[in-house]
């Protein structure tokens, strides 16, 4: 998507029917902010995105848990449950889409934007994401393993699926007691969590209903997925036993009772 939005400026926007995916500001004064605007640069913190604009400020876009932003022509239909529409200079046109209307596309100054950045945890896929770094940021934890792992204050861009995910390959019961882990064990959970997260990207995603990456095309990762979304009828591959599917932190969790014990 990057070498398509950088360098091209917008020439107008458009609104579906909830023009509240840009926040208090509204669509006329959004509108006024943005048109003429020349994209200079794109930035991934976590799950946010920073469209950075080539003169200053930019667009904080927050997917949550079903937004999409694609690259359409602008003669194309309307996206399903597209909200927001940015035409480019370039024959090009950002679309927003979001069922549940959960995520936003706000206009940041660069001030908002760092102070977003600084609140952030370290990034799991960057070489300074170490196993050291990460037994240091366990220590002294009392909360559950997998809320410390949601927690984007601690460590960013991880979500609920590729926590399951992770706590399974590690062999971590998702209740355990953050600081109880040893140092084997967050080095392990660390290397999960890289895996995990490098063969969601190789692979476009985890379509697990509508979702589509900035070119339109559907994640494949559904497919790799060990535990989650089988409790109750999916097999461990370690040991045999029946998934099982838990509540905890109020998400719903995936485990192998076996390989996963608690306590």
């Amino acid at each position: 998507m990057s070498d398509r939005v950088v360098g091209a400026r917008i020439q107008s926007v458009s609104f579906g029917n909830f023009s509240g995916v840009v926040g208090e500001l509204g669509p006329d004064t959004f509108t006024s902010l943005v048109v003429g605007e020349r994209f200079g640069g794109i930035d991934r913190r976590g799950k946010h995105l920073w469209l950075a604009f080539e003169d200053g400020n930019g667009l904080f876009v927050h997917l949550m848990m079903t937004g999409k932003l694609l690259l359409v022509r602008p003669g194309d239909e309307l996206i399903r449950f597209e909200h927001l529409r940015l035409a480019l200079d370039n024959g090009w046109a950002l679309v927003y889409a979001d069922q549940r209307k959960f995520g936003r596309v706000l206009w940041f100054t660069d001030v908002e934007w760092a102070a977003i950045d600084r609140r952030l945890g370290p990034e799991p896929l960057l070489d300074d994401f170490t196993a050291e770094l990460f037994y240091e940021l366990t220590r002294n934890r009392r909360t559950a393993i997998k809320a410390f792992l949601l927690d984007q204050r601690r460590v960013a861009g991880v979500g609920n699926i590729y926590a399951d995910e992770a706590l399974y390959r590690a062999r971590i019961h998702p209740s355990r007691e953050t600081g109880s882990l040893t140092q084997p064990e967050t080095a392990c959970l660390r290397d999960a969590i890289r895996v995990v997260l490098s063969e969601g990207l190789e692979r476009k995603g985890t379509t697990l209903s509508d979702y589509r990456d900035a070119n339109g095309d559907a994640g494949t990762n559904a497919a790799n997925l060990r535990v989650y979304g089988h409790g109750g009828t999916g097999i461990c591959e370690v040991c045999g036993s029946t998934l099982v599917r838990i509540v905890v932190v109020q998400r719903g969790t995936t485990i192998c009772p076996v390989c996963q014990p608690a306590g």
